[in-house]
């Protein structure tokens, strides 16, 4: 990719996938702090300025690289908001909302973006200036949106599903689980580079997206 390439992506991807990290890391935070965990409010992350939650590494650099390389699947990560479970009125059920407070944001995320996308299909042609950009801007806002949510349900904790597993699971199981904790992101990095992952994953999300885009009228 070329470098005029690589800044028309920026300027299409930036937008939306910064939104998408730092709600889903906000919507932990909020999430926690309404089942009584007031440790992300203490701490200033429950804003939507994106310095509080941008990590270099995973909100810049990864997505980056990935548009460069010219991968079909894009993908970053903000800061963890920090959540005390053991603050939490109920912590084991409790830990289960909070957890999926970021996925279904995205989810959402991901709709409204369809409802804006069909929007734009009805745009007068003279208005098609402002109509391409913001159009393609929620082609990349579902697809990451779709990528996040469902790339963070699978049930290896420390990722939101592992939480949602060790929740819900009965107390040995639920034990056990939360054990892998420790070496959950080398498990995911193992996964990932032996795209066992991206066989899983990519299907459904490229499906997905492909029927919201679809959907709102794009074809």
């Amino acid at each position: 990719m070329d470098i005029q390439g690589i800044l028309h992506g920026i300027s299409i991807w930036a937008l939306p996938v910064m939104l998408a990290i730092v709600l889903h890391e906000v919507a932990h935070g909020w999430m926690a702090d309404k089942l009584g965990d007031d440790t992300a409010r203490w701490m200033g992350r429950l804003t939507l300025n994106p310095l509080k939650h941008i990590d270099p590494v995973g909100t810049i650099l990864v997505p980056v690289i990935l548009l460069v390389v010219g991968s079909p699947i894009l993908f970053g990560y903000a800061k963890p908001v920090p959540v005390n479970f053991r603050k939490l009125r109920n912590p084991k059920r409790d830990m289960v909302w909070v957890a999926l407070a970021g996925p279904v944001t995205n989810i959402l995320l991901a709709l409204a973006s369809t409802a804006l996308l069909a929007g734009m299909t009805m745009v007068p042609l003279d208005m098609e200036w402002l109509a391409i950009p913001v159009a393609s801007m929620c082609q990349a806002s579902i697809l990451i949106n779709l990528v996040l949510c469902i790339f963070n349900l699978i049930p290896v904790p420390p990722l939101d599903g592992g939480r949602v597993a060790v929740g819900l699971l009965p107390g040995r199981a639920a034990y056990n689980l939360s054990r892998v904790e420790p070496y959950g992101f080398a498990i995911i990095i193992v996964l990932l580079f032996m795209g066992v992952l991206q066989d899983v994953i990519g299907p459904v999300v490229i499906g997905g997206a492909d029927f919201l885009i679809t959907l709102a009228g794009v074809q």
